[in-house]
């Protein structure tokens, strides 16, 4: 197994490579994995897995009742919710069935709660029910007045985005996957010149080349289409979404994931326990231009601020953790951009939005199947090997935590040193994680394996001591 972050590239081509290591890249990548005779790679721009798109997910596994029936979208996150719920009772992803409630706030928004229930129904999704505003309040006894009725959807859940990426990538990388990060792919060509038996794709670090080639640059992927194909068939627009993380201490005040009806622009400003404990407000959809427009603005906030205040009064009154903002891969059409191109030998799987977390593994499936049309005996994807399955380290708070368990304290104390006391996360997994098949290479990378740094301190107690194990770890893995 390989992962680098520098030096030259492998010079002997691969025989798939996937561009773009977020959720769906790698979850593409662990599929793959399963065909141990073929040489493939994952070749990310960023120094992490999961470092764009995917590490500002609102973290809800969906169960795909309001995606637009007959959509590869509806299907993919249908059959991708099932796969990934046993994929994460596998593997320990933290997961939490709490449901949800999406509120009717007016007359008009009650009127639509039986189309959605419809909708639901023609996706495939039969438990969800209409329920009046008495039940409504009984069951979330915070909310804002005026809430007219809801659309109980039982089956939503709440999800570790973090750990799904790192997963995903981790068993890849372990079942063969070369895993290359800091390659930004500046441009793509074909050898020998002119011909078709291989792409090269040039990065800062060297040449990739790779027989097939599949696109999951996310924010870049309709830039990368045109460069492979001299086309494209979308425009990635990027939609940012603010989000405001409220304290552990107001986690009492909801039970569901609470959200608006829907609009054009999404599902709209949620409120939404997390499996760390705390509660998510946002996100904002502004179409921006700018593909690094990370940062979040004051009026964004205030306009979050404002909402969360008629959903749920209480919670603007509790601290508030972090503030942050992602983009997400809009484009101008309502479905997926999942495309095949077999003569360029070359797959695009762009436009996949937030419900990309819950699809990444039918995605990959999907994709793997158009790989194999294109493809045919050249690379023989008809039967795939099983991949020896991953452990991850638990990040949830419904589940024990290392410093809750006497047993592992007992075998190794370092699970019994806390470090951040805000997460409580312990030197035992600070190191685990410095020493893992897939390493952090920076102290945010290392807070999405851990939780270190993530409390509401932010660092301000720990920060120096997580940095002095982090340097003394380092990319050696050298313990002291």
């Amino acid at each position: 197994m390989s992962v680098t972050t520098k030096g030259p590239l492998p010079a002997e081509p691969y025989d798939v490579t996937v561009v773009g290591a977020g959720v769906v890249g790698s979850a593409i990548a662990r599929e793959l994995a399963g065909h141990h005779r073929l040489r493939v790679a994952l070749v990310e721009a960023s120094g992490d897995v999961g470092d764009g798109t995917s590490k500002a997910n609102t973290a809800i596994l969906h169960t795909g009742f309001d995606a637009v029936p007959g959509s590869l979208e509806a299907r993919l996150v249908r059959e991708g919710s099932r796969l990934l719920a046993a994929y994460a009772a596998e593997s320990g992803i933290p997961v939490e069935p709490v449901g949800a409630l999406l509120i009717a706030w007016d007359e008009e928004q009650l009127a639509a709660l039986p189309g959605l229930l419809k909708k639901a129904e023609r996706n495939g999704y039969d438990e969800a029910r209409i329920i009046g505003a008495d039940e409504v309040r009984a069951r979330e006894p915070h909310l804002g007045e005026g809430a007219l009725g809801a659309l109980d959807v039982p089956g939503e859940s709440i999800i570790c985005p973090w750990t799904t990426t790192l997963a995903y990538a981790t068993q890849a990388v372990r079942e063969g996957v070369d895993l290359h990060l800091n390659c930004t792919v500046e441009k793509v060509g074909s050898s020998p010149p002119g011909g078709s038996e291989c792409h090269e794709l040039t990065t800062p670090r060297g040449v990739v080349r790779t027989r097939y080639l599949i696109n999951a640059a996310g924010l870049h992927a309709d830039a990368l289409d045109r460069r492979v194909l001299g086309r494209g068939a979308f425009t990635v627009t990027p939609r940012r979404g603010q989000l405001i993380v409220f304290d552990k201490l107001a986690r009492d005040l909801v039970s569901h994931i609470l959200l608006p009806v829907p609009t054009a622009l999404g599902k709209g400003v949620l409120v939404a326990p997390t499996v760390y404990g705390n509660v998510l407000l946002g996100p904002t959809a502004e179409e921006l231009d700018d593909r690094r427009a990370t940062g979040t603005t004051g009026e964004g906030l205030a306009g979050l601020r404002a909402k969360g205040r008629r959903i749920l009064p209480a919670l603007l009154d509790e601290e508030v953790t972090a503030v942050y903002a992602g983009l997400r891969a809009a484009t101008e059409h309502d479905d997926y951009q999942i495309h095949g191109s077999p003569e360029e030998r070359y797959i695009t799987v762009g436009g996949i939005r937030s419900t990309g977390l819950t699809a990444s593994m039918a995605i990959a499936e999907y994709v793997v199947g158009l790989l194999a049309e294109a493809a045919g005996p050249d690379l023989d994807l008809t039967v795939a090997g099983n991949l020896d399955p991953v452990s991850m380290p638990n990040l949830g708070e419904a589940f024990l935590r290392p410093y809750q368990r006497a047993d592992l304290i007992a075998t190794d104390s370092a699970y019994g040193s806390i470090v951040c006391h805000c997460e409580r996360v312990t030197r035992g997994e600070i190191r685990d994680a410095l020493i893992s098949t897939v390493p952090p290479g920076s102290l945010d990378g290392l807070r999405r394996r851990t939780r270190a740094r993530g409390g509401r301190c932010q660092g301000f107690y720990c920060g120096a001591a997580v940095r002095e194990l982090f340097d003394g770890w380092g990319e050696s893995g050298a313990a002291r």
